[in-house]
């Protein structure tokens, strides 16, 4: 005999998850009933291996009792004692089992007497016919009964409810309104369901066996594809569920070439409708999704389109049936890592950890701000400041000075001076007094340490929505509450900041992160904080004196503005943009017959998309600035990238962005990467809508002398002659 210990190590449950290509099935605990007339060193031997094995296990002691056992519980291996004939007739036991419709997934093993020295072994073709599967020669050894067992779950039983998954599968295309055809690697056909023969016009005999291509089209599926594309617009859907095709191939000879393809009726019952009656309720509504439209035109063009067009379209809808359609697909790391590197970096909330270590950020909301000194009224800044404040409303400001001469601390004077220009004290009914201890508080949990994302960088932000704001199709785009909201979330829009992505924050575990489920994590904090800082005290509460329903509705567009701010859904916020505002002003312009809502109306979601546009082209505004601010900014960006490279190396975390090493690093090339992938397309689009000339051809400009440090092989802002 072995040990306990021993028997834990030998003794392991086995796995329930079984795979079925790219299904993902959690089987139940195998249940086990045993058939023993009386209790024995057999009969024990595998109730401690269903034991250790982790099976639920029954025994029967007569087969009345053993046949309604297993009617009720539908066990999926039997074990029958065969060695003993006067207690019961095992095989008698055995057929009547295997009378009943539940058996045909069960495994019965028969237990058979050993066979002596003297006599010939029996053949096991008795045992098949009377209905057995397996036959197991006496042995009372627990290990011997759980090696028996443990092969069985991985042999029969295992295929037997791979099976089962299988005919259920079959069962749903049996039900499913989409015309489906499942065909070999040379295209024959192997399966369809009703739906495709009712398309096609032919039964199921006529078609198995056949290509698709070789067989002519019959009355029932002769109709002209244009009429079938216009009755699918005019109905808006075809039939209550979306089309899903997909091809699975196996990576053996073998393969499965599954399509599917409209069918404008059916009267096979929907198990979908049956089991979620409001999902029908939903689905005769005039409410559906423009991408739902466009897959059902598609699919209804499937119908009577040539193989090869079938396929195309499969394609197209695999693409459509994407959550990220307005994510671009990079190629590989190889032709340029400077890009991938930085939209990996920016687009993503991060990997999985890969390290023990945590990034823990926190910070005291509650910290007082009471030895802090009060800055003096905008109408007696001193005479440096004042000076540099006179130009602010040019693009060309130089924020740097402002930062340099109010010793790290340009927010508070350059936000007085734009929300005095903007009469935001008169519209939220707040003192003077109120707003600069706002300012303070909001400038004070910025990180000066950042070499970044600091409060001069906030201060920049401000001032390019300030000036986007004055041009007159945004002007004329917007009312006072949503200049108020603008002005407002470009000022808090990265408030606490710690100089790390939201890809390390998620990679580091940070509290942050655990916080908001990797998602949006340091857009969500600074909204979040934003609005703590402001109403916990109300001398700094902006909001004190301000209607609910204002402040309601100017909260929702500051956290919009804010949230807007992070890269993930950059392309899809550009491309609204883009089709909702650029498109109709362009049809507008020439006179055309365009049937979107006309870009110059205030409508809401206009407003919220010139919105969303303006403060994400003021947060990324630097290679639009003029080229020597644009190279400190460049250089400042690169630092913090630098650093957060350093620390990831430091911790063993995962490295977002390993161009980004301060030892190898080019950066005109992450520069020209950056203006290639985020800034263009989006400023042209702002453009076209703001008309803002300066712009682009600081732009220009900006972009030629990266390109030209790129040429000359050098890695720094300038060339070393220039610096």
């Amino acid at each position: 005999m072995f040990t306990d210990q021993q028997r834990l190590n030998d003794f392991q449950v086995s796995s329930a998850e079984v795979r079925i290509g790219p299904m993902r099935l959690t089987q139940d605990p195998i249940q086990v009933l045993l058939i023993f007339a009386k209790e024995d060193s057999q009969s024990d031997g595998f109730w401690w291996a269903c034991d250790r094995a982790g099976y639920r296990c029954n025994i029967a002691r007569t087969p009345e009792s053993a046949l309604e056992c297993f009617l009720d519980k539908h066990h999926e291996i039997i074990v029958i004692d065969h060695r003993q004939t006067q207690n019961f007739d095992a095989e008698a036991v055995c057929r009547s089992i295997r009378a009943t419709n539940p058996s045909e997934h069960t495994v019965i093993l028969a237990v058979v007497s050993r066979i002596s020295d003297d006599h010939e072994e029996a053949s096991v073709l008795p045992l098949l016919h009377a209905g057995f599967n397996r036959r197991f020669m006496e042995n009372s050894s627990i290990i011997a009964c759980y090696n028996e067992l443990i092969q069985i779950e991985h042999g029969e039983v295992r295929s037997q409810f791979k099976l089962r998954a299988c005919n259920s599968v079959f069962t749903a295309l049996d039900h499913c309104h989409e015309a489906i055809e499942i065909t070999s690697d040379d295209h024959v056909i192997q399966y369809v369901n009703p739906a495709f023969e009712r398309m096609m016009g032919y039964h199921k005999g006529e078609l198995l066996g056949k290509e698709l291509a070789d067989l002519p089209k019959s009355d029932k599926n002769r109709a002209d594809l244009l009429d079938t594309i216009n009755t699918c617009i005019k109905k808006g859907k075809v039939g209550h569920t979306q089309p899903h095709s997909f091809r699975y191939k196996n990576r053996r000879k073998e393969s499965i070439d599954v399509k599917s393809i409209s069918s404008r009726g059916s009267d096979a019952p929907s198990l979908q409708n049956r089991r979620y009656p409001s999902m029908a309720r939903i689905h005769s509504m005039t409410i559906e999704a423009p991408i739902t439209k466009v897959i059902n035109i598609i699919n209804a063009a499937q119908e009577n389109s040539p193989v090869t067009v079938a396929e195309a379209l499969d394609r197209v809808l695999e693409i459509l049936r994407t959550t990220e359609l307005y994510s671009p697909q990079l190629g590989t790391k190889d032709e340029d890592p400077h890009t991938s590197d930085l939209v990996g970096g920016l687009m993503t909330d991060g990997l999985r950890r890969l390290s023990g270590n945590e990034y823990v950020f926190t910070k005291n909301v509650h910290q007082s701000h009471s030895h802090l000194a009060m800055p003096i009224t905008i109408n007696d800044v001193p005479p440096c400041i004042s000076q540099l404040l006179d130009n602010e409303e040019s693009w060309d400001f130089n924020i740097f000075e402002l930062e340099a001469v109010t010793h790290k601390r340009p927010l508070v004077y350059l936000g007085l001076k734009v929300f005095s220009r903007f009469g935001v004290c008169e519209f939220l009914n707040c003192s003077e007094t109120t707003l600069r201890a706002w300012f303070q508080v909001i400038e004070a949990n910025y990180h000066s340490s950042n070499a970044y994302h600091n409060s001069t960088h906030a201060a920049d932000v401000l001032h390019a929505t300030a000036f986007f704001l004055g041009k007159e199709r945004v002007k004329g785009s917007l009312d006072q509450l949503d200049e108020v909201a603008a002005l407002i979330a470009a000022t808090v829009h990265d408030v606490d900041h710690p100089g790390r992505t939201n890809s390390f924050l998620c990679n580091a575990g940070s509290e942050l992160a655990v916080l908001y489920n990797d998602t949006a994590v340091l857009e969500s904090h600074h909204t979040a904080l934003a609005f703590q800082l402001t109403v916990k005290d109300t001398k700094c509460n902006i909001f004190k004196n301000i209607d609910r329903n204002h402040y309601r509705t100017l909260r929702q567009a500051i956290i919009d503005m804010v949230l807007a701010t992070e890269m993930t859904k950059h392309f899809e916020h550009v491309n609204k943009f883009v089709n909702s505002i650029n498109k109709p002003m362009a049809a507008e312009i020439e006179g055309s017959d365009y049937e979107c809502n006309p870009a110059g109306k205030n409508f809401p979601e206009n407003q919220i998309l010139i919105k969303r546009m303006m403060i994400k082209c003021a947060d990324v505004a630097n290679p639009c600035r003029p080229l020597d601010l644009c190279i400190e900014w460049a250089g400042r960006i690169s630092e913090e990238y630098f650093a957060q490279t350093d620390e990831e190396k430091r911790q063993g975390l995962p490295v977002v962005m390993p161009v980004f090493d301060r030892n190898t690093c080019s950066i005109p090339k992450s520069q020209i990467s950056f203006i290639d992938y985020f800034i263009t397309d989006m400023f042209d689009a702002w453009d076209a809508f703001a008309h803002l000339p300066a712009l682009m051809q600081h732009l220009a400009d900006n972009y030629k002398h990266w390109k030209t440090l790129d040429d000359l092989k050098c890695k720094s802002l300038r060339l070393p002659s220039d610096s």
